[in-house]
């Protein structure tokens, strides 16, 4: 499961040949959560301001996670996403 981005301690994730619809994991201290890229469709447990990171991090890099999501589908090596700063 190749680590995308890392920021404020929440880690991003995305599992190879995952099923659809695109989404990434998202892991912070003992909660995890899959969220949708499209959407924004949240499965699982996150603490509000995580989320709210999170979201804020989605809005601006959400065309590399669905090239990330293509790339993972194609057995092809995922790219690093900048962390929110």
């Amino acid at each position: 499961m190749p680590e995308i981005s890392k920021f404020y301690g929440i880690i991003i994730y995305m599992y190879i040949d995952d099923h659809n619809p695109p989404h990434f994991h998202v892991w912070y201290d003992d909660y995890q959560a899959e969220i949708t890229i499209k959407e924004g469709i949240v499965r699982g447990e996150m603490p509000r301001r995580a989320l709210r990171l999170v979201f804020e991090w989605l809005d601006l890099h959400r065309d590399e996670l669905l090239e990330n999501w293509e790339r993972l589908s194609n057995s092809e090596a995922a790219k690093k996403i900048a962390p929110l700063e």
